[in-house]
């Protein structure tokens, strides 16, 4: 996916990063830690600023929503060398690491089909419809990482659980945010509807009954996949990486209580 002339011509001119100055302790992804092998770590900082800057321009209320899927686009088609743009500075960064390890590019794509969604949906109907995102939004956070300790595809059943309950709980904490700034609501609206709850509850000072038993439905609903990540630790190759995934695993645990 080429980036067009047009996209060309306005990265040179203004930039196509949007930065927002969150971090990963913001997002609820510790990575990089000092838990991980130090070799690896320039190369978990490479996947998160990449991360980190497409997120930032699905995110960015000024940017209209087809300009922020043409410039994903071209982060896109950085990561496959298929343009030599500086303005993607972060996706050739991240495309030399992914030469370098063996790690497939697949994870960067899931993440740009996952912000390239948010450009354009505002609303989830469903619990599978939001998981369905989530594994494309956040699963690829975990499955990069236990690719590039060496690990092996069964890791990635209890690696998706406990990455997309974590973006689950994001969403929650963020929700009064998410939808004042972007109108975007990541909570099933069909959950809403049987609480007697309406998105614009949302923008009261104070969480009303509705919203409240909506949102304990959905950590009920983040219970199972805990359950399933418990699992990862014991399950991977790396000591370091099983290590982090234990203490990211404690983490989820008390956001959810």
């Amino acid at each position: 996916m080429p980036v067009q002339g047009g996209t060309m011509a306005l990265a040179l001119a203004t930039g196509v990063e949007t930065p927002s100055g969150k971090d990963a302790a913001y997002e609820n992804f510790p990575v990089g830690s000092w838990l991980l092998p130090p070799a690896l770590r320039p190369h978990v900082a490479r996947f998160y600023a990449y991360a980190r800057a497409i997120d930032d321009i699905a995110d960015n209320p000024k940017v209209a929503p087809t300009e922020k899927i043409s410039r994903l686009d071209g982060f896109a088609a950085a990561i496959l060398g298929q343009n030599s743009d500086p303005a993607f500075a972060k996706a050739h960064a991240m495309r030399e690491s992914l030469t370098e390890t063996g790690v497939t590019a697949q994870h960067c794509l899931d993440l740009i089909s996952a912000f390239q969604q948010d450009a354009i949906k505002l609303r989830y109907s469903s619990w599978d419809e939001l998981i369905d995102y989530c594994n494309r939004s956040a699963a690829p956070v975990g499955r990069f990482l236990i690719d590039l300790h060496g690990g092996c595809r069964q890791g990635y059943a209890a690696s998706d659980a406990l990455c997309n309950a974590l973006q689950v709980i994001n969403h929650l904490q963020d929700c009064q945010d998410d939808y004042r700034t972007l109108n975007r609501v990541y909570i099933p609206t069909q959950w809403m509807e049987q609480a007697g709850a309406s998105t614009q509850d949302l923008d009261r000072s104070a969480a009303t009954g509705p919203v409240r038993q909506v949102i304990d439905r959905c950590l009920s609903a983040i219970a199972p996949l805990l359950a399933s990540a418990s699992t990862m630790p014991a399950g991977l190759i790396s000591r370091q990486l099983a290590m982090e995934s234990a203490a990211i695993l404690a983490i989820a645990h008390r956001l959810s209580d």
